[in-house]
C-alpha cells in the first residue's frame, strides 16, 4: 500500500424542465480498499432516464465489488432493464473507473465521451483494448497510477453543450480536455474541478441544458492528515491526555473554541492573542496561539463549516464564499474539504453554560451532533475521519 489517495467528485445538470436527472454517478468502497464509480448516462432524460441509470449504475457497482465479472455485469443488466421501444436497447451507457489499492486504475467504457486522463498537467493518450460482451462494443483500459493523475469521466451531455450556438459541433473532447488542463494545475479538488467543468457546460447551454450533463473526476494525491480540536474535556483530569494525543499527531492542527484555545495554551505555556478583526459579520473573529495552525471560536463557527459542508457535497454553489473569505469557518473549509484527506476530531465533552440558552439562534445542546454531521459530510467527500471523545 502506498501513501496515495484518491479525491473524488461529482456534479450534474438536469435537462432543462426535467426534475430528475438521467445521470446518475455510484461509488462503492470495498474493504479490500478497492474503490468502484459507475459512471451512466440514461436513455433519454427525466423519470424514465433517471430509473435507467440508476439501476445501470447500482447492479454495476454492487456485483463488481461483490467480485464478479464484468460480462456477468453487462447481462445482468441486458435482463433486467426494460428495452426501449424507440432505440431498441435495454440499458444505459456507462463508465466505471475501478481504483486497485491506490495504485492501478482499471477503466471501463461503454458508449460515453472516453474518459479524459491529465498526466503532469497535459493530456495522457492511454491505451485501451476493445472487447464486445452482449453484441456491445467496450473499452477496457488498466493505468498505473501516479501523484497528481487526474481522471475525468463523463456524460454526453458534456460534450454536446454549445451545440448550434457557441459550437457547430458541440464543446469537442479537445476543447474540454485543454479547458481542464488550466484547470488541474490549479490544485482543485476533484469536486471543484467537475463543478467547474459542469459550470461551463451550463454557460454553454446558455443556462438552458440541452441534454443532461456529468461529470465525475478522480484525483490521485498524497494523504495529508488534519487534526482538530473541539471542547474541553468533561473531565480535568483528561487535558494532558487528550493534549498529548492530539499534538503528537503529524499534520497541521486546528482548535475550535475559546476555552479550548485557554486550556491548549496553558498547556503549551504560550499566550492566546484575540484577534478584533471580523472578516464575515456572521463569524467570530479567530484567534493566534504559537503551534497552533488555526485557532477559532467553537460552535458558531463550526456550525457555519457544516452549512458549508452540506453545500460542498451538493450542488457546491457556496464554494466563492468560503473559498475568497478569511473568516474562522472559511479557513476550516479549507482545510478540512481541500487539503486535507485523513480527519482526527478531538472532541471534548464539557458543557458550556454559556451554550444553555435557549434564546440564542443555535441550538447549542447538540456540539455532539455538530461534530457527527460534519464527520458525516466529510466521508461523503470521501475523507478518513477519526472521532476520539474525553
Amino acid at each position: 500500500m502506498n501513501d496515495l489517495c484518491c479525491d473524488i467528485g461529482f456534479k450534474s445538470i438536469n435537462h432543462a424542465g426535467e426534475q430528475l436527472c438521467g445521470d446518475h454517478v455510484d461509488i462503492v468502497e470495498q474493504e479490500d480498499g478497492n474503490t468502484v464509480i459507475v459512471l451512466a448516462d440514461g436513455l433519454g432524460s427525466g423519470v424514465k432516464a433517471s430509473i435507467l441509470s440508476t439501476l445501470t449504475s447500482k447492479i454495476i457497482s454492487t456485483m463488481l465489488a461483490a467480485g464478479l465479472s464484468l460480462e456477468e455485469c453487462v447481462e445482468t443488466i441486458a435482463a433486467t432493464l426494460p428495452v426501449c421501444s424507440v432505440r431498441g436497447v435495454a440499458y444505459s451507457t456507462f463508465t466505471i473507473i475501478r481504483l486497485i489499492q491506490n495504485h492501478t486504475a482499471e477503466i471501463i467504457q461503454y458508449d460515453n465521451p472516453h474518459v479524459i486522463v491529465i498526466r503532469n498537467g497535459e493530456n495522457w493518450e492511454y491505451s485501451k483494448s476493445e472487447m464486445s460482451i452482449g453484441g456491445k462494443k467496450i473499452y477496457r483500459s488498466v493505468i498505473r497510477l501516479q501523484q497528481d493523475d487526474v481522471f475525468i469521466a463523463m456524460s454526453d451531455g458534456c460534450p454536446h453543450a454549445g451545440l448550434g450556438t457557441c459550437y457547430n459541433f458541440g464543446w469537442q473532447r479537445e476543447d474540454i480536455t485543454t479547458f481542464m488542463e488550466a484547470m488541474s494545475l490549479c490544485g482543485y479538488t476533484a469536486k471543484t474541478l467537475s463543478t467547474l467543468l459542469i459550470d461551463e457546460c451550463d454557460r454553454l447551454y446558455g443556462g438552458e441544458p440541452g441534454d443532461d450533463a456529468t461529470a465525475c473526476v478522480v484525483r490521485i494525491r498524497k494523504r495529508i492528515p488534519m487534526n482538530m480540536l473541539f471542547g474541553p474535556p468533561a473531565n480535568r483530569d483528561d487535558v494532558d491526555r487528550m493534549m498529548s494525543l492530539f499534538f503528537s499527531k503529524e499534520g497541521k492542527h486546528i482548535i475550535c473554541g475559546g476555552t479550548t484555545a485557554s486550556v491548549a495554551a496553558r498547556w503549551l505555556n504560550k499566550p492566546l492573542r484575540a484577534s478584533l478583526d471580523f472578516e464575515a459579520g456572521d463569524v467570530p473573529p479567530i484567534a493566534y496561539l504559537e503551534g497552533v495552525d488555526l485557532v477559532t471560536e467553537g460552535v458558531i463557527t463550526v456550525n457555519k463549516v457544516l452549512e458549508y459542508a452540506r453545500d460542498y457535497v451538493h450542488e457546491n454553489r457556496l464554494y466563492d464564499t468560503w473559498s475568497n473569505q478569511k473568516d474562522g469557518a472559511s479557513l476550516i473549509s479549507h482545510l478540512l474539504f481541500e487539503e486535507a484527506t485523513d480527519i482526527n476530531f478531538y472532541v471534548g465533552r464539557a458543557v458550556n453554560p454559556a451554550h444553555q440558552n435557549p434564546d440564542l439562534p443555535i441550538n447549542f445542546n447538540i456540539k455532539m451532533n455538530l461534530v457527527q454531521e460534519l464527520s458525516a459530510a466529510l466521508a461523503q467527500m470521501g475523507k478518513r475521519i477519526k472521532v476520539s471523545h474525553f
